[in-house]
């Protein structure tokens, strides 16, 4: 856990990151996709050679773990086709520099381009701009407000991740017969609209059960501020049941702080689902036993679907003839029965 977490800390550079790049993120620890995160599918007419589309792309610097996995999951799947050429433009430090890059991407007219913003609100007229030149835009992860100014936006589902744990806490306190159990939720950064929504889902859940959080404890994403939000929690706390911490990165930090204090009485759940978290939930020698995904494989099947836009084809399973406008990613429920199925999906 020691070298683990040091490393931890040297991926977050203990520097201060900006809410745009911290937005989804957990601390990957692959330099490289897995297959299975990459991986076109098989026996499918569409994989077949096509017509030669070009794929402009754009993401935030490569400053934080989900968001390195987001890029590099984007150019393994463009690389997985023979008929897709990428080009990357740098997003800057900020929504304005990513803008401005963006401009000269527009001007080198690529057929599709795919852009997860440093903020939804702020490129929202890029996408305008994009849309009105010609290009079509998928939007990534971060929406966009005007929906003219996309023509796919794919992304997770944040309420879905606090109703995956709240279901899967309540479910295992009435399976284990706990009366007014004491709930913990650390949630990442609070002024985020990802972490209101994510605790929304968790305490509406909750609820439907007669079940509410007993106390909440911030964090920031980083594997220090989940072990400064754990201890506070404990502090708060006596006794506890049940935590969901929002980000399996900052809950290495929790972790930490769960063996410094020595309080293994409650069981807790994560959340995206790194393979760190996974690995400890298979092993099931910590309070970890479970964890609710929020995956970047999001970033391969938005280039797939970029280019099936750009070849003018639409889903093989569907009837419809187009790509649709929307896709929400499930959050999915990984626990030590599961765990083996999901761990190639781990970042």
């Amino acid at each position: 856990m020691t070298s683990d977490l040091s490393r931890r800390r040297l991926l977050f550079g203990g520097a201060a990151v900006s809410a745009g790049v911290l937005l989804a993120g957990c601390t990957s620890n692959e330099q490289s996709p897995t297959e299975a995160q990459t991986k076109a599918a098989a026996n499918n007419a569409n994989t077949e050679p096509g017509k030669k589309v070009t794929i402009g792309f754009s993401a935030p610097a490569a400053d934080h773990g989900w968001i390195a996995a987001i890029t590099n999951n984007a150019k393994a799947q463009a690389g997985a086709y023979g008929d897709v050429e990428l080009k990357s433009v740098e997003a800057g430090a900020d929504a304005a520099a990513q803008r401005a890059a963006l401009s000269t991407l527009i001007s080198q007219k690529p057929d599709v381009i795919v852009l997860l913003p440093h903020d939804g609100k702020e490129l929202n007229a890029f996408g305008l701009e994009a849309m009105k030149a010609g290009i079509p835009v998928v939007n990534l992860d971060r929406a966009f407000p005007d929906p003219k100014a996309y023509r796919l936006q794919i992304k997770g589902d944040n309420y879905g991740m606090g109703v995956a744990a709240a279901t899967y806490i309540a479910e295992q306190l009435k399976a284990k017969g706990v009366s007014n159990p004491v709930i913990g939720e650390i949630p990442g950064i609070e002024s985020l609209e990802l972490t209101q929504e994510r605790s929304k889902g968790f305490a509406d859940t909750l609820a439907s059960y007669g079940l509410k959080v007993a106390n909440r404890r911030p964090a920031e994403f980083t594997v220090d501020s989940g072990q400064q939000a754990a201890t506070g929690l404990f502090q708060a706390l006596p006794k506890i049941d049940a935590v969901w911490n929002h980000d399996d990165d900052q809950g290495i930090g929790v972790l930490a702080a769960v063996n410094q204090a020595n309080r293994k009485e409650f069981f807790m759940v994560g959340g995206a689902g790194s393979k760190k978290a996974m690995e400890d939930i298979a092993a099931d020698n910590t309070v970890l036993k479970a964890t609710v995904t929020y995956s970047p494989s999001m970033a391969s099947s938005a280039i797939s679907l970029a280019r099936l836009i750009g070849q003018g084809k639409g889903m093989s399973d569907l009837v419809e003839l187009q790509v649709p406008k929307e896709i929400v990613l499930s959050s999915e429920t990984i626990t030590k029965q599961n765990s083996g199925d999901y761990l190639k999906l781990g970042f």
